[in-house]
């Protein structure tokens, strides 16, 4: 007689096995309309399975988070039988959901084309119509192996054969079409539901690997109803309309080319906003108190092998043999080790910490070319890196000055909220349990007394100690994880960093490794993307430009843009024998902010016509009054009021 608690605390008992559906059915027929999984002790389960144990169950509906996935799983299933009743022959490989859908990687002599996903996405609402039950079986690896083969299916009999020799092969059916899978399912392919999509076709090597056969892609997206599936196609609309790599053309920022893989070659106005950028996080950085350092590109390995980094990073660590040294040096990929290095420099007293280490740290790290994108996943790049040695008393107090810099910075960028996730101990980790549960136990009390409201990410946090991640959000409803505070025991003791104590004795100091905005390069695409190249004014490479309407206005015009750059504003002149109308389209395509208008007429009377971008009026202005007031609205936000 299993006795079932629910999340209310309330317990019921049932005579003998008792399944899912009818536990929710004695509950009642609204949640056994809507329960589409069960949750016992903690594990997702079909309703169909029978529990014979006391045990806590919850059931997931349709308005729940965790029914995308279960969702985006089962349109993977549907999508597979689809594409075999619609082209038979074809075999089937895996099919796992993922971020915002799924895909299903298929082998054929002809891969799919996106002509070819109309007929599949009909033929997929058509088998979610039948309302066919998924039904879990659970077969021997022989009989598995065997079946697959017959059918001519020779990677799903691969990965039946390389499963764990413990592992229990389930089978789930849909109708007559059948699958290798985990499970859960949902009950019937009805649902899945209608809001979902397929989007697209590419190819991928069977396993990832390039000496193995190449497989044909397709990709889906699945939600829970058609509200969110057109939210989704609307963002996707948004984003190709904001895509970094376009408007970085469109504005002379900067390009890539595959001489310099994963490096950025910046134009003169994309290296402007770049240093804008750093100008304004090097005066944030010295009004709180941080000192700046620079630290060598190529160390040698011994340091990373002293740190741990070797171990964890090797294979992400770009090498330069020194025959005649016979040593092996890095480039660094991230700052840390080198940091303490200047922390070691001569005797350090408690009364110097906290040290607050910062440096605009040129750093390179391999990643796969596939996994390259624009300028924000890179193979070179520059972090506002920073380095707080400090007390363990001291970890509060510092993360609360973090997070108040963290949050104006943000705002400073147009990014009104932001996230946190607590990241605690990975598998693999540096330290003894000891140190961790201090380190964790220090970073909580500090999210505590900082009024962080956190959510848990589980085993993510870095080898060396926990860490909190702040995720922005942006204009169109995407998540970036920018900034990170972590606590760290383990790397002070492995580089044998101390300080004199207030007893004249030695103790190791905590590090805070924080960063803000991360990566130079990412966010930069991040805010590309964020104002869809329309900046602020302060951030803006080109913020104004001085155009002709005719040659008679061309002095007047090399005087308005010699007051305006007098005034501190970046500003190109315009005067080409174009008409008024196509410099203003021009340079309007160019996202250029302003665009000053300049006659005969405004000449005589000293004045321009002000033309705001995005806007069809223009407004006539006093010379001086139009760069007080563009000079104004070009001051980065740290600098207004100030004397």
């Amino acid at each position: 007689m299993p006795a079932i608690t629910l999340p209310d605390g309330s317990v019921r008992s049932f005579e003998g096995a008792v399944t899912g559906t009818t536990i929710a059915e004695a509950i009642g027929p609204g949640l056994a309309r809507a329960a589409l999984v069960m949750v016992v002790n903690g594990v997702e389960m079909d309703m169909s399975r029978e529990i014979v144990e006391d045990s806590a169950v919850k059931f997931v509906t349709r308005k729940d988070e965790a029914a995308l996935e279960l969702i985006r799983h089962d349109a993977a299933h549907v999508l597979a039988e689809a594409v075999q009743e619609l082209f038979p022959g074809t075999q089937v490989t895996i099919g796992p959901s993922i971020e915002n859908g799924f895909y299903y990687d298929f082998y054929r002599n002809e891969p799919f084309k996106p002509d070819d996903l109309p007929a599949i996405e009909a033929k997929m609402r058509e088998i979610v119509a039948r309302n066919e039950k998924f039904v879990r079986e659970v077969w021997s690896r022989d009989e598995a192996i065997e079946f697959f083969e017959a059918k001519g299916e020779r990677f799903k009999a691969e990965l039946i054969r390389d499963l764990p020799a413990d592992q229990t092969i389930t089978i789930y059916r849909q109708g007559e079409w059948l699958d290798l899978c985990r499970g859960p399912h949902l009950r019937s392919t009805s649902d899945v539901g209608t809001a979902f999509k397929l989007m697209k076709t590419a190819g991928a090597y069977w396993r990832g690997d390039s000496k193995n056969p190449m497989l044909s892609r397709i990709y889906g997206t699945a939600w829970r109803d058609q509200k969110e599936l057109d939210a989704y196609l609307h963002q996707l609309e948004e984003a190709e309309r904001r895509d970094h790599r376009k408007i970085g053309r469109e504005m002379d920022l900067f390009h890539i080319q595959e001489e310099a893989v994963g490096s950025i070659f910046w134009h003169q106005k994309g290296w402007k906003l770049y240093r804008t950028v750093e100008a304004y996080i090097r005066r944030r950085l010295e009004q709180n108190g941080y000192e700046e350092v620079r630290t060598p590109q190529l160390v040698d390995r011994k340091l990373w092998e002293n740190s741990g980094h070797w171990d964890k990073y090797r294979k992400n660590m770009f090498i330069a043999e020194v025959v005649e040294e016979e040593s092996t040096l890095a480039l660094k990929p991230m700052n840390c080790p080198c940091h303490v290095q200047i922390f070691k420099q001569g005797l350090r007293s408690y009364r110097q910490l906290p040290i607050r280490m910062a440096e605009f740290g040129a750093c390179h790290r391999y990643e796969p070319s596939g996994a390259l994108h624009g300028i924000m996943r890179v193979r070179a790049f520059t972090q506002d890196d920073a380095h707080i040695f400090c007390t363990e008393d001291q970890i509060a107090d510092e993360t609360v000055k973090f997070v108040e810099l963290l949050e104006s910075v943000y705002k400073d960028f147009g990014f009104e909220s932001f996230s946190v996730k607590f990241s605690d101990r990975p598998e693999t980790r540096a330290g003894s349990d000891e140190v961790w549960d201090r380190a964790e136990g220090a970073l909580k009390d500090a999210c505590e007394k900082a009024g962080v409201q956190y959510t848990l990410n589980p085993g993510e946090g870095a080898f060396y100690g926990p860490k909190l991640e702040f995720v922005l959000r942006d204009a169109i409803g995407r998540d970036w994880q920018c900034g990170t505070i972590q606590v760290d025991f383990v790397l002070p003791e492995r580089l044998d960093a101390e300080y004199v104590t207030s007893e004249s004795g030695r103790a190791r100091p905590v590090m805070l490794h924080r960063a803000i905005i991360g990566s130079f390069e990412r966010f930069l695409g991040i805010l590309i993307e964020q104002y869809a190249g329309r900046f602020p004014l302060w951030l803006a490479p080109t913020q104004a430009v001085v155009a002709t309407i005719v040659s008679d206005a061309d002095d007047y015009a090399a005087e308005v843009a010699a007051a305006l750059t007098k005034a501190g504003l970046a500003v190109e002149l315009d005067v080409s024998n174009q008409k008024i109308q196509a410099k203003i389209r021009d340079h309007s395509l160019h996202y250029v902010p302003n665009i000053l208008v300049v006659g005969r007429k405004e000449a005589e009377e000293r004045k321009v016509a002000l033309r705001r971008l995005g806007g069809a009026a223009q407004e006539i202005l006093p010379l001086d009054e139009a760069i007080a007031q563009l000079k104004d609205e070009a001051t980065a936000p740290d600098l207004r009021g100030a004397v």
